[in-house]
Protein backbone atom coordinates (compact mmCIF):
# COMPACT_ATOMS: atom_id res chain seq x y z
CA UNK A 1 0.00 0.00 0.00
CA UNK A 2 1.33 3.44 -0.94
CA UNK A 3 1.43 6.31 1.55
CA UNK A 4 -1.31 8.12 -0.41
CA UNK A 5 -3.55 5.06 -0.24
CA UNK A 6 -3.03 4.79 3.51
CA UNK A 7 -3.80 8.51 3.97
CA UNK A 8 -7.02 8.12 2.00
CA UNK A 9 -8.10 5.08 4.00
CA UNK A 10 -7.42 6.63 7.41
CA UNK A 11 -8.77 10.08 6.45
CA UNK A 12 -5.55 12.03 6.81
CA UNK A 13 -5.70 13.25 3.21
CA UNK A 14 -8.91 15.13 4.02
CA UNK A 15 -7.71 16.38 7.40
CA UNK A 16 -4.55 17.81 5.84
CA UNK A 17 -6.62 19.48 3.14
CA UNK A 18 -8.92 21.10 5.72
CA UNK A 19 -5.98 22.24 7.89
CA UNK A 20 -4.27 23.84 4.91
CA UNK A 21 -7.50 25.59 3.91
CA UNK A 22 -7.81 27.01 7.42
CA UNK A 23 -4.25 28.32 7.17
CA UNK A 24 -5.09 30.13 3.91
CA UNK A 25 -7.68 32.19 5.79
CA UNK A 26 -4.93 34.05 7.63
CA UNK A 27 -4.09 35.93 4.43
CA UNK A 28 -7.45 37.72 4.65
CA UNK A 29 -6.23 39.12 7.96
CA UNK A 30 -3.04 40.61 6.43
CA UNK A 31 -1.79 43.74 8.18
CA UNK A 32 -2.85 46.28 5.53
CA UNK A 33 -6.03 44.55 4.43
CA UNK A 34 -9.27 46.33 5.43
CA UNK A 35 -10.62 44.95 8.70
CA UNK A 36 -14.27 46.02 8.52
CA UNK A 37 -16.90 43.30 8.32
CA UNK A 38 -17.94 44.11 4.73
CA UNK A 39 -14.49 43.80 3.18
CA UNK A 40 -13.59 40.83 5.35
CA UNK A 41 -16.80 39.06 4.29
CA UNK A 42 -15.84 39.63 0.66
CA UNK A 43 -12.38 38.28 1.46
CA UNK A 44 -13.72 35.00 2.82
CA UNK A 45 -16.15 34.72 -0.08
CA UNK A 46 -13.10 35.25 -2.32
CA UNK A 47 -11.44 32.21 -0.71
CA UNK A 48 -14.50 30.07 -1.45
CA UNK A 49 -14.45 31.22 -5.06
CA UNK A 50 -10.77 30.43 -5.46
CA UNK A 51 -11.34 27.04 -3.84
CA UNK A 52 -14.08 26.23 -6.34
CA UNK A 53 -11.78 27.26 -9.16
CA UNK A 54 -8.87 25.33 -7.72
CA UNK A 55 -10.83 22.11 -7.29
CA UNK A 56 -12.23 22.37 -10.82
CA UNK A 57 -8.76 22.96 -12.21
CA UNK A 58 -6.70 20.47 -10.20
CA UNK A 59 -9.21 17.71 -9.50
CA UNK A 60 -11.68 17.69 -12.39
CA UNK A 61 -9.73 19.10 -15.35
CA UNK A 62 -6.05 18.30 -14.75
CA UNK A 63 -5.41 15.58 -17.34
CA UNK A 64 -3.21 17.08 -20.09
CA UNK A 65 -3.77 13.95 -22.20
CA UNK A 66 -7.51 14.74 -22.33
CA UNK A 67 -7.69 18.54 -22.02
CA UNK A 68 -10.88 20.59 -22.09
CA UNK A 69 -11.16 24.35 -22.47
CA UNK A 70 -13.04 25.58 -19.41
CA UNK A 71 -14.01 29.01 -18.17
CA UNK A 72 -12.39 29.23 -14.75
CA UNK A 73 -12.84 32.96 -14.18
CA UNK A 74 -16.31 34.46 -14.56
CA UNK A 75 -19.13 36.23 -12.71
CA UNK A 76 -18.66 34.28 -9.47
CA UNK A 77 -15.00 33.22 -9.65
CA UNK A 78 -12.78 36.29 -9.93
CA UNK A 79 -9.11 37.09 -9.47
CA UNK A 80 -6.39 39.47 -10.56
CA UNK A 81 -8.58 42.34 -11.83
CA UNK A 82 -10.54 39.98 -14.09
CA UNK A 83 -11.84 41.90 -17.09
CA UNK A 84 -15.68 42.07 -17.27
CA UNK A 85 -15.37 42.28 -21.07
CA UNK A 86 -13.51 38.97 -21.23
CA UNK A 87 -14.34 35.32 -21.48
CA UNK A 88 -11.36 33.45 -20.04
CA UNK A 89 -10.73 29.81 -20.93
CA UNK A 90 -7.82 27.53 -20.15
CA UNK A 91 -6.71 23.91 -20.38
CA UNK A 92 -3.73 21.89 -19.10
CA UNK A 93 -1.20 20.89 -21.74
CA UNK A 94 2.08 18.98 -21.74
CA UNK A 95 5.02 19.90 -24.02
CA UNK A 96 5.60 16.21 -24.71
CA UNK A 97 2.39 16.23 -26.73
CA UNK A 98 1.01 18.16 -29.69
CA UNK A 99 -2.49 19.67 -29.62
CA UNK A 100 -5.07 21.04 -32.02
CA UNK A 101 -7.69 23.71 -31.36
CA UNK A 102 -10.63 23.84 -33.77
CA UNK A 103 -13.89 25.69 -33.90
CA UNK A 104 -15.57 28.85 -35.12
CA UNK A 105 -14.13 32.38 -34.84
CA UNK A 106 -17.44 34.04 -34.07
CA UNK A 107 -17.56 37.85 -34.16
CA UNK A 108 -16.01 38.66 -30.79
CA UNK A 109 -13.79 41.73 -31.10
CA UNK A 110 -10.55 40.20 -29.79
CA UNK A 111 -9.45 36.56 -29.64
CA UNK A 112 -6.02 35.64 -28.27
CA UNK A 113 -4.25 32.36 -27.49
CA UNK A 114 -1.29 32.04 -25.12
CA UNK A 115 0.80 29.13 -23.88
CA UNK A 116 2.06 29.74 -20.35
CA UNK A 117 4.00 28.33 -17.43
CA UNK A 118 1.30 28.69 -14.79
CA UNK A 119 2.83 28.79 -11.30
CA UNK A 120 0.00 30.43 -9.38
CA UNK A 121 0.11 27.39 -7.09
CA UNK A 122 3.91 27.44 -6.71
CA UNK A 123 5.36 30.92 -6.78
CA UNK A 124 2.68 33.21 -8.15
CA UNK A 125 3.87 33.71 -11.73
CA UNK A 126 2.48 32.94 -15.17
CA UNK A 127 5.16 33.27 -17.84
CA UNK A 128 4.00 33.42 -21.46
CA UNK A 129 5.85 31.00 -23.76
CA UNK A 130 3.91 31.72 -26.96
CA UNK A 131 1.17 34.11 -28.06
CA UNK A 132 -1.03 34.50 -31.12
CA UNK A 133 -4.17 36.52 -31.73
CA UNK A 134 -6.77 36.14 -34.43
CA UNK A 135 -5.39 39.06 -36.46
CA UNK A 136 -2.22 37.02 -37.02
CA UNK A 137 -4.06 33.85 -38.05
CA UNK A 138 -5.37 32.46 -41.32
CA UNK A 139 -9.11 32.02 -40.82
CA UNK A 140 -11.35 31.04 -43.74
CA UNK A 141 -14.41 32.97 -44.92
CA UNK A 142 -16.67 30.77 -42.79
CA UNK A 143 -14.75 31.70 -39.65
CA UNK A 144 -13.31 28.23 -39.16
CA UNK A 145 -10.36 28.14 -36.76
CA UNK A 146 -7.60 25.53 -36.68
CA UNK A 147 -4.51 26.02 -34.54
CA UNK A 148 -1.63 23.65 -33.75
CA UNK A 149 0.11 23.90 -30.34
CA UNK A 150 3.49 22.19 -30.10
CA UNK A 151 7.20 22.68 -29.41
CA UNK A 152 8.11 21.91 -33.01
CA UNK A 153 7.03 24.49 -35.59
CA UNK A 154 4.13 23.55 -37.87
CA UNK A 155 2.88 25.14 -41.10
CA UNK A 156 -0.25 27.26 -40.87
CA UNK A 157 -1.52 28.64 -37.57
CA UNK A 158 1.03 27.54 -34.99
CA UNK A 159 1.38 28.40 -31.30
CA UNK A 160 4.70 27.42 -29.72
CA UNK A 161 5.21 25.74 -26.38
CA UNK A 162 8.36 25.77 -24.29
CA UNK A 163 9.83 22.82 -22.40
CA UNK A 164 8.06 23.94 -19.18
CA UNK A 165 4.72 25.03 -20.66
CA UNK A 166 1.83 23.57 -18.67
CA UNK A 167 -1.29 25.46 -19.76
CA UNK A 168 -2.98 27.32 -22.59
CA UNK A 169 -5.08 30.45 -22.02
CA UNK A 170 -7.71 31.76 -24.42
CA UNK A 171 -8.99 35.34 -24.07
CA UNK A 172 -12.10 36.60 -25.80
CA UNK A 173 -12.66 40.33 -25.35
CA UNK A 174 -16.09 41.73 -26.20
CA UNK A 175 -17.05 45.28 -27.04
CA UNK A 176 -20.75 44.43 -26.93
CA UNK A 177 -21.70 41.05 -25.46
CA UNK A 178 -25.30 41.43 -26.64
CA UNK A 179 -24.52 41.59 -30.35
CA UNK A 180 -21.15 39.85 -30.66
CA UNK A 181 -20.96 36.09 -31.09
CA UNK A 182 -18.30 34.31 -29.00
CA UNK A 183 -15.80 31.92 -30.49
CA UNK A 184 -16.70 28.27 -29.94
CA UNK A 185 -13.55 26.19 -29.58
CA UNK A 186 -12.37 22.76 -28.49
CA UNK A 187 -8.90 21.33 -27.85
CA UNK A 188 -7.64 17.80 -28.44
CA UNK A 189 -4.33 16.00 -28.16
CA UNK A 190 -2.99 14.86 -31.51
CA UNK A 191 -2.17 11.17 -31.87
CA UNK A 192 -4.29 9.84 -29.00
CA UNK A 193 -3.88 6.11 -28.50
CA UNK A 194 -5.85 5.82 -25.27
CA UNK A 195 -9.48 6.81 -25.79
CA UNK A 196 -10.39 7.68 -22.18
CA UNK A 197 -8.65 8.88 -19.01
CA UNK A 198 -7.45 6.52 -16.29
CA UNK A 199 -9.60 6.20 -13.15
CA UNK A 200 -8.90 8.31 -10.08
CA UNK A 201 -6.17 7.02 -7.77
CA UNK A 202 -5.29 7.90 -4.19
CA UNK A 203 -2.11 9.59 -5.39
CA UNK A 204 -4.02 11.71 -7.91
CA UNK A 205 -6.53 12.71 -5.25
CA UNK A 206 -3.82 13.78 -2.80
CA UNK A 207 -1.89 15.75 -5.42
CA UNK A 208 -5.09 17.40 -6.66
CA UNK A 209 -6.17 18.52 -3.19
CA UNK A 210 -2.67 19.83 -2.49
CA UNK A 211 -2.67 21.68 -5.81
CA UNK A 212 -6.04 23.28 -5.16
CA UNK A 213 -4.94 24.55 -1.75
CA UNK A 214 -1.63 25.82 -3.15
CA UNK A 215 -3.61 27.71 -5.81
CA UNK A 216 -5.87 29.29 -3.18
CA UNK A 217 -2.96 30.35 -0.96
CA UNK A 218 -0.69 31.44 -3.80
CA UNK A 219 -3.33 33.48 -5.63
CA UNK A 220 -4.67 35.11 -2.47
CA UNK A 221 -1.22 36.14 -1.28
CA UNK A 222 -0.12 37.34 -4.73
CA UNK A 223 -3.02 39.74 -5.18
CA UNK A 224 -3.14 40.78 -1.52
CA UNK A 225 0.49 41.89 -1.87
CA UNK A 226 -0.29 43.67 -5.12
CA UNK A 227 -3.22 45.56 -3.59
CA UNK A 228 -1.00 46.73 -0.76
CA UNK A 229 1.54 48.01 -3.28
CA UNK A 230 -1.12 50.32 -4.78
CA UNK A 231 -1.72 52.26 -1.55
CA UNK A 232 0.98 54.92 -2.19
CA UNK A 233 -0.87 55.96 -5.39
CA UNK A 234 -4.38 55.86 -3.92
CA UNK A 235 -6.89 57.69 -6.16
CA UNK A 236 -4.28 58.11 -8.88
CA UNK A 237 -3.93 55.78 -11.84
CA UNK A 238 -0.28 55.55 -12.95
CA UNK A 239 1.12 52.99 -15.39
CA UNK A 240 1.64 49.63 -13.75
CA UNK A 241 4.91 47.73 -13.79
CA UNK A 242 4.38 46.17 -17.21
CA UNK A 243 7.08 43.52 -16.71
CA UNK A 244 5.35 42.38 -13.52
CA UNK A 245 1.95 42.35 -15.26
CA UNK A 246 3.38 40.05 -17.92
CA UNK A 247 5.08 37.87 -15.32
CA UNK A 248 1.73 37.08 -13.69
CA UNK A 249 -0.14 36.33 -16.90
CA UNK A 250 -0.99 39.67 -18.51
CA UNK A 251 -1.84 39.82 -22.20
CA UNK A 252 1.24 40.91 -24.22
CA UNK A 253 -1.03 43.19 -26.28
CA UNK A 254 -2.21 45.15 -23.23
CA UNK A 255 -0.70 48.16 -21.44
CA UNK A 256 -2.01 48.28 -17.86
CA UNK A 257 -2.72 51.00 -15.29
CA UNK A 258 -3.45 49.81 -11.74
CA UNK A 259 -4.02 51.51 -8.40
CA UNK A 260 -6.16 51.73 -5.27
CA UNK A 261 -9.14 54.01 -4.66
CA UNK A 262 -11.11 55.21 -1.64
CA UNK A 263 -14.01 57.65 -1.43
CA UNK A 264 -16.07 59.17 1.34
CA UNK A 265 -19.83 59.02 0.94
CA UNK A 266 -19.97 62.53 -0.56
CA UNK A 267 -16.91 62.19 -2.81
CA UNK A 268 -16.40 61.16 -6.44
CA UNK A 269 -13.31 60.16 -8.39
CA UNK A 270 -12.97 61.76 -11.83
CA UNK A 271 -10.68 60.01 -14.31
CA UNK A 272 -9.85 61.83 -17.53
CA UNK A 273 -8.22 60.40 -20.63
CA UNK A 274 -7.31 63.53 -22.64
CA UNK A 275 -6.13 61.41 -25.54
CA UNK A 276 -7.47 58.08 -26.76
CA UNK A 277 -4.80 56.31 -28.84
CA UNK A 278 -5.41 54.23 -31.92
CA UNK A 279 -6.13 50.83 -30.41
CA UNK A 280 -8.20 47.73 -30.82
CA UNK A 281 -10.08 48.63 -27.65
CA UNK A 282 -9.67 50.07 -24.15
CA UNK A 283 -11.54 49.74 -20.89
CA UNK A 284 -11.70 50.81 -17.25
CA UNK A 285 -13.05 48.77 -14.34
CA UNK A 286 -13.56 49.07 -10.61
CA UNK A 287 -12.44 46.24 -8.30
CA UNK A 288 -12.63 45.46 -4.60
CA UNK A 289 -9.60 45.19 -2.31
CA UNK A 290 -9.10 41.54 -3.29
CA UNK A 291 -8.76 42.59 -6.96
CA UNK A 292 -12.07 41.03 -7.93
CA UNK A 293 -14.09 43.00 -10.47
CA UNK A 294 -17.21 44.35 -8.78
CA UNK A 295 -20.56 42.73 -9.57
CA UNK A 296 -21.02 43.61 -13.24
CA UNK A 297 -24.16 41.46 -13.46
CA UNK A 298 -26.16 44.04 -11.51
CA UNK A 299 -24.05 47.22 -11.56
CA UNK A 300 -22.25 49.32 -14.17
CA UNK A 301 -18.71 48.94 -12.89
CA UNK A 302 -16.79 49.25 -16.17
CA UNK A 303 -16.73 51.10 -19.47
CA UNK A 304 -15.02 50.37 -22.78
CA UNK A 305 -14.33 51.83 -26.21
CA UNK A 306 -17.77 50.85 -27.46
CA UNK A 307 -19.92 51.83 -24.46
CA UNK A 308 -18.17 55.08 -23.52
CA UNK A 309 -19.49 58.60 -24.07
CA UNK A 310 -16.85 60.81 -25.72
CA UNK A 311 -16.38 64.54 -25.29
CA UNK A 312 -16.47 66.74 -28.45
CA UNK A 313 -12.66 66.79 -28.54
CA UNK A 314 -12.49 62.96 -28.44
CA UNK A 315 -11.43 62.71 -24.82
CA UNK A 316 -13.16 60.60 -22.18
CA UNK A 317 -14.21 61.46 -18.63
CA UNK A 318 -15.14 58.62 -16.26
CA UNK A 319 -16.82 59.35 -12.92
CA UNK A 320 -16.70 56.90 -10.00
CA UNK A 321 -19.50 57.71 -7.59
CA UNK A 322 -21.58 56.01 -4.92
CA UNK A 323 -24.81 57.44 -6.36
CA UNK A 324 -25.87 58.43 -9.84
CA UNK A 325 -24.28 61.84 -10.51
CA UNK A 326 -26.35 62.42 -13.64
CA UNK A 327 -23.32 62.51 -15.96
CA UNK A 328 -22.08 60.11 -18.67
CA UNK A 329 -19.69 57.23 -17.92
CA UNK A 330 -20.84 56.74 -14.32
CA UNK A 331 -19.05 53.83 -12.64
CA UNK A 332 -20.91 52.45 -9.64
CA UNK A 333 -19.09 51.61 -6.43
CA UNK A 334 -21.69 48.89 -5.68
CA UNK A 335 -21.63 49.48 -1.93
CA UNK A 336 -17.85 49.83 -1.63
CA UNK A 337 -15.92 52.76 -0.18
CA UNK A 338 -12.50 51.50 -1.27
CA UNK A 339 -10.81 48.97 -3.48
CA UNK A 340 -8.57 48.73 -6.54
CA UNK A 341 -9.00 49.72 -10.20
CA UNK A 342 -7.58 49.05 -13.65
CA UNK A 343 -7.39 50.81 -17.03
CA UNK A 344 -6.20 49.00 -20.17
CA UNK A 345 -5.02 50.16 -23.58
CA UNK A 346 -5.40 47.05 -25.78
CA UNK A 347 -3.46 46.81 -29.03
CA UNK A 348 -2.14 50.38 -28.80
CA UNK A 349 1.26 51.62 -29.96
CA UNK A 350 1.06 54.63 -27.62
CA UNK A 351 -0.07 54.62 -24.00
CA UNK A 352 -1.21 58.11 -22.91
CA UNK A 353 -1.36 58.68 -19.18
CA UNK A 354 -4.52 59.46 -17.23
CA UNK A 355 -5.54 62.36 -15.00
CA UNK A 356 -7.45 61.79 -11.77
CA UNK A 357 -8.93 63.98 -9.06
CA UNK A 358 -11.23 63.54 -6.08
CA UNK A 359 -13.95 66.10 -5.48
CA UNK A 360 -17.24 66.51 -3.70
CA UNK A 361 -20.27 65.21 -5.51
CA UNK A 362 -21.76 68.71 -5.24
CA UNK A 363 -18.80 70.14 -7.19
CA UNK A 364 -19.06 67.71 -10.09
CA UNK A 365 -21.51 69.74 -12.17
CA UNK A 366 -19.00 72.59 -12.39
CA UNK A 367 -16.68 70.52 -14.61
CA UNK A 368 -19.40 68.68 -16.51
CA UNK A 369 -21.34 71.70 -17.82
Amino acid sequence: MTESEQKVIDGRVWEEFCDALKEAGKIIQSEKAPKDAFNQAEGYRYLTRLLRGGLESFLEHRDSAFPQLRCGCHETIKLGADNPDNRYESAPIDPRYDYRITGSRGTVDYLGFGTVINKYASGGTMETTGYLDARQMDIDENGTVELIISQKEHPGNWLPMGPETNSINVRQTFQDRVSEKPAELKIERIGVEQDRPDPLTADKLERSLQGAIAFVKGSTQLFENWSESFLPTNNRLPPADQAFCQAIGGDPNIFYFHSAWSLADDEVLVIEAPEIPECQTWNFQLDNWWMESLDYRHHTIHVNKHTAHYEPDGSVRVVVSHTNPGVPNWIETAGHNMGTMCWRWIGAEEHPELNTRVMKLSELKEICL
